[in-house]
């Protein structure tokens, strides 16, 4: 099975022919994406359909005839924006950084270099008691993989009784650190902490959910700033304020067909490695990743529980809303399953 760095390589080589041509369509869509709570689902839904046609399309000139009906929709969808609070994570001008990012030109990335990392609630009606909070990560780039890993995700973990927060970070790899991606989850996971008693859950029941590319952001907060490790261990010349006096370390890791690659390695000297939940199908270039992954979990005392789905690939995470039906019922069951590792978790701690 091909390395997954090797796949991302390939991948990345093919978008950036596409992008020669979509690249600034799709900058402008992305925050549309990203920002999808203030816009109507349906209409971002065939944007993204649009995107992926064009995505896949081999020919420079079948792309530029798609492109006027993707710009009409886009600038269509635009215009209907209903605002909704964000909560950045960082103070203004702040932002902890070790990548040299100034020039996005080429638009090879879903973010400009002035990005600043942002979440947005997702939360229960205040009739329900929350049984936790969830902050989600989606995978890639970000863009419109949010629709499905994160906003319909979070809809469907609301009905389980989770305050959910979709989680707009530094995307690792792109061209983020993973040191920079893991300091935004850290962050999220403080903000969240600090307010428990406003959303209405417990200090030690948050827990993050990363998908893909995500999943390895995940890993990388548990890496760098989980348990006695500070910010200033990354970034020395970072200011500390009072939310670094909160705990960073999530309580449960849903890491969602991402899983480390094998060439990577981790430190497990300082990290505290909370319980983390696996779901991967067998048809999944990430399969080796986690079949390799677990014993090492395991024989380093982590709480570790995998379930892997026969038949199914990569990235089905929330696909229900882009395609309007359930298409692997066997993948769906991953939700029910996290709920009740979530919840035996807690009943532990």
């Amino acid at each position: 099975m091909e390395d997954m760095k090797e796949l991302f390589e390939k991948m990345r080589a093919r978008m950036d022919r596409v992008r020669s041509v979509f690249g600034e369509e799709n900058l402008a869509a992305v925050p549309l994406f990203e920002d999808c709570l203030c816009y109507p689902t349906d209409l971002l839904v065939k944007l993204a359909w649009m995107a992926v046609e064009i995505e896949e399309t081999e020919s420079t000139e079948q792309i530029r005839e798609k492109l006027p009906e993707f710009r009409k929709l886009r600038e269509k969808i635009a215009g209907m924006k209903t605002e909704r609070p964000r909560i950045w994570l960082w103070p203004e001008n702040k932002v902890p950084t070790l990548t040299e990012y100034t020039d996005n030109a080429a638009w090879r990335y879903n973010h400009n270099p002035d990005f600043v990392p942002y979440m947005y609630e997702m939360l229960v009606a205040e009739n329900v008691t929350p049984k936790g909070a969830v902050i989600l990560c989606a995978g890639g780039d970000h863009g419109f993989t949010v629709l499905c890993e994160s906003y319909q995700v979070a809809l469907d973990f609301n009905e389980r009784g989770y305050q959910c927060f979709i989680l707009l970070n530094r995307t690792n790899m792109n061209p983020w650190s993973g040191k920079e991606a893991g300091a935004d989850v850290a962050r999220a996971i403080r903000i969240v902490r600090a307010n428990a008693s406003k959303y209405r859950v417990k200090e030690n029941q948050i827990a993050f959910a990363g998908f893909s590319n995500g999943g390895l952001t995940g890993e990388a907060c548990i890496q760098y700033y989980s348990g006695s490790q500070k910010m200033t261990d990354v970034f020395p010349d970072y200011e500390e304020d009072a939310l670094d006096q909160v705990s960073g370390s999530m309580d449960a890791f849903l890491c969602i067909y991402g899983p480390r690659m094998n060439h990577d390695s981790f430190d497990y000297d300082k990290a505290v490695y909370p319980p983390v939940f696996h779901a991967v199908g067998l048809e999944d270039f990430n399969l080796d990743n986690i079949n390799r992954l677990y014993p090492e979990l395991v024989s380093q005392g982590v709480t570790v529980e995998v379930h892997t789905f026969s038949g199914v690939p990569h990235g089905q995470a929330g696909r229900k809303l882009m395609d309007g039906t359930v298409k692997y019922p066997n993948f769906e069951a991953w939700e029910m399953l996290t709920d009740a590792f979530m919840q035996e978790i807690y009943r532990k701690g």
